[in-house]
């Protein structure tokens, strides 16, 4: 059974908790406020006691406003072309 990472009572909390892999699936809509209230509360809960998953969630916070500041830039043709050869070269076995 896996263990969730949340502390309570120095004895670690399972099953009923979240669990950090949980928190992975769930951060887009959590960020974008779009979860269940309960499920809030549950991830919540489970970030006030692991430490891991709060620099998880404060690095892909990061990542998106460094996303957002992006500008698009067009690419040469020739760079283009020789990146999708390049990738469709990939998917053959």
């Amino acid at each position: 059974m896996a263990q969730a990472c949340l502390i309570e009572d120095a004895e670690v909390k399972v099953s009923s908790e979240m669990r950090c892999r949980e928190i992975v699936d769930l951060l887009v809509d959590y960020l974008d406020g779009s979860l269940p209230p309960e499920t809030t509360r549950r991830l919540d809960a489970h970030l006030a006691g692991c430490s891991p998953c709060i620099a998880f969630v404060n690095t892909y916070r990061g990542t998106v406003s460094a996303v957002r500041r992006l500008s698009e830039t067009e690419i040469p043709s020739e760079l283009r072309e020789r990146l999708i050869s390049f990738l469709e070269n990939q998917n053959r076995p």
